[in-house]
């Protein structure tokens, strides 16, 4: 049992760091979100293409791609709390340099900087989430922590393009970047790893069990293992299908194709992307509290993948739909896509405590991939498309964006097909107790 200083020293430092990462993440999705709100600006100052475009915000996505793994070994190992302040100065840096571009590689040297600071975030928080509070509330916490990332997001639509009214898109992301630099010092003067660097017992410990046994050899094979194993992978597809679309869509082409198909001005449209965001962050922290309560995660993320792809039809073929209607189904869109972010929890049930980072690193892997293939991908499919019929590589009609759009669900169909070989964990750690 605690003492009644030790319940208010646990309870400072989990909330601190709790609080301070979730700052960090929310900043992270701002990042991911923001060029969609920002794509006409950066068309008309760097004078890009839609290839072009979607490679430069897909910088982002291809850095923190191919960081998740190393971030899952790192903060094994080095712990979080290292990682975070790294990265929070990198990333504060990486958003300086953007904002003051003078060129479309100067701010592709940015986004990479920013992508790569950002992308220890969520792996760190979710080392945290497993290192400060209990086992059976993880999925409800990453659901929290997802709601509250997407403060980012939702900053990045509506409010951003009304703040672009009063100042240029390089302030924002100047004042970001100063942002990320204070967050970083405040982590590293705040931050634990877990309760044993303050002196105080474990969660399991003051439930009277003994401590998740730390890895025992080098962590190379502790990443064997968990790449060995059959039931990590399942989520890395659905992340792969799922997120990556998501991502692509709201992230960038969302705000281009309400313009160009709808008419729609920007105000508008990011209005729109709000209402997707929106849908996400609830839906994935009622999803986390629903699996958690049922003491299921398959039939959760098999309804929301199921939901997520319908969503995607009337945009496909272009339906003319009322405001009320329209809101609706990018409501829905979000609340669907929020069902991949269970993948994590089972990830990490899947797997040994002490390699939950590496799990849940391998399995995030796939939406950044997924993202970072699509957005120019699309790109270059509606380009030509438009090309094929003689018109213009920076305005573009529906036929054009349906060769984006059908690739995007044809991704988010993969991911649906993959959470059938989910395996089922019952919201704990499989094989322990």
């Amino acid at each position: 049992m605690l003492t009644p200083t030790q319940k208010i020293h646990y309870f400072r430092l989990r909330w601190a760091a709790f609080s301070l990462v979730a700052l960090a993440y929310i900043l992270s999705f701002f990042h991911r979100f923001a060029p969609a709100a920002i794509a006409t600006d950066l068309q008309q100052t760097f004078q890009a293409s839609g290839a072009e475009l979607g490679a430069l915000a897909a910088t982002y996505f291809y850095v923190y791609s191919v960081m998740q793994i190393p971030t899952g070994v790192m903060v094994d190992t080095l712990g979080p709390r290292r990682i975070l302040a790294i990265g929070g100065v990198v990333a504060g840096a990486g958003s300086l340099l953007f904002g003051l571009a003078d060129s479309l590689a100067v701010a592709s040297a940015g986004r990479l900087l920013v992508g790569l600071g950002v992308s220890v975030t969520f792996i760190s928080l979710l080392k945290l989430n497993a290192a400060w509070f209990h086992d059976r509330h993880f999925a409800t916490l990453t659901g929290l922590s997802i709601l509250l990332g997407n403060i980012g997001a939702l900053l990045a639509a509506s409010p951003l393009a009304w703040a672009l009214g009063f100042v240029s898109w390089r302030t924002v992301f100047v004042v970001v970047g100063g942002l990320s630099l204070g967050v970083a010092v405040l982590g590293w003067m705040m931050v634990r790893d877990h309760p044993g660097n303050a002196g105080l017992p474990s969660m399991r410990e003051l439930d009277g069990k003994a401590a998740h046994p730390p890895h025992d050899g080098h962590w190379y094979d502790g990443l064997v293992v968990v790449a060995r194993n059959r039931s990590t992978w399942p989520g890395f597809w659905i992340n792969l299908g799922m997120s990556g679309s998501f991502f692509a869509f709201g992230g960038l082409w969302a705000v281009p194709f309400l313009r160009d198909v709808y008419g729609m001005e920007r105000g508008i449209a990011t209005s729109y992307t709000s209402m997707l965001l929106l849908g996400f962050a609830a839906g994935a922290f009622f999803v986390g509290m629903l699996s958690d309560r049922l003491g299921r995660r398959k039939p959760v993320i098999i309804f929301g993948a199921l939901l997520y792809c319908l969503s995607w039809l009337p945009l496909l073929f272009g339906w003319r739909m009322p405001p009320a209607m329209g809101y609706a189904l990018f409501l829905m869109m979000g609340l669907g896509a929020s069902g991949f972010t269970l993948t994590w929890a089972c990830a990490k049930e899947v797997n040994k405590h002490a390699l939950s980072g590496m799990a849940t690193s391998v399995v995030n892997t796939g939406a950044f991939l997924g993202a970072g293939i699509l957005q120019p991908l699309a790109g270059w499919m509606i380009d030509r498309a438009a090309q094929a019929r003689g018109g213009s590589t920076t305005l573009h009609q529906l036929s054009d964006y349906q060769a984006g759009l059908g690739t995007m669900l044809g991704f988010a169909l993969m991911g649906l097909m993959a959470t059938l070989f989910i395996r089922e964990t019952n919201c704990r750690y499989v094989g322990m107790d």
